[in-house]
């Protein structure tokens, strides 16, 4: 799975953050890791899960800031 964080605007409050982890949690192939006022981190399984993502933020009446998902790196396993 490859990891994300989509940076949204329009959000400002604990309401916000919980609309947009719903929109989220039904969308195939994506996995909600962390939502913030400002963003959502998740992981996809395919890139058109990305797609599928920000048009869920889109209709849940947040804006994507386009250009602005960032890759997230993958946690450092060395011993």
């Amino acid at each position: 799975m490859d990891s994300k964080t989509i940076m949204i605007s329009g959000m400002s409050c604990g309401h916000c953050v919980t609309a947009v982890r719903k929109a989220l949690t039904g969308v195939a192939g994506v996995a909600v890791t962390d939502v913030q006022i400002g963003s959502a981190t998740v992981e996809l399984e395919s890139p058109a899960a990305l797609a599928a993502a920000e048009l869920a933020i889109d209709e849940a009446g947040y804006d994507v800031v386009k250009g602005r998902t960032l890759n997230v790196a993958a946690p450092n396993s060395q011993a």
